[in-house]
């Protein structure tokens, strides 16, 4: 399997100015925009942003990850108990 990212950002020209998005890579084909901003003056200000915002997203995910990790111990948890009744 290769190791690839996940998530990533990316930086266009438009015609107000310039736009940042945060990617996620759905499958091997299909990419999905997980947070978009527009009117930036410069390049520089939307990459400083996209960066930014990228790594609060990628601090929200971890911390989402645990949450769930910790309810999918405690349901299976439970469920070892009720078996053993």
């Amino acid at each position: 399997m290769s190791q690839g990212k996940k998530y990533s950002s990316r930086v266009t020209k438009n015609e107000g100015g310039w736009s940042a998005e945060i990617l996620r890579q759905a499958s091997n084909k299909k990419v999905v925009v997980s947070k978009r901003q527009d009117n930036f003056a410069s390049e520089d200000e939307a990459k400083s942003w996209a960066d930014k915002e990228l790594e609060q997203f990628l601090q929200q995910q971890v911390e989402r990850n645990k949450r769930k990790a910790e309810k999918r111990v405690q349901r299976e948890e439970k469920q070892n108990l009720e078996e053993g009744e």
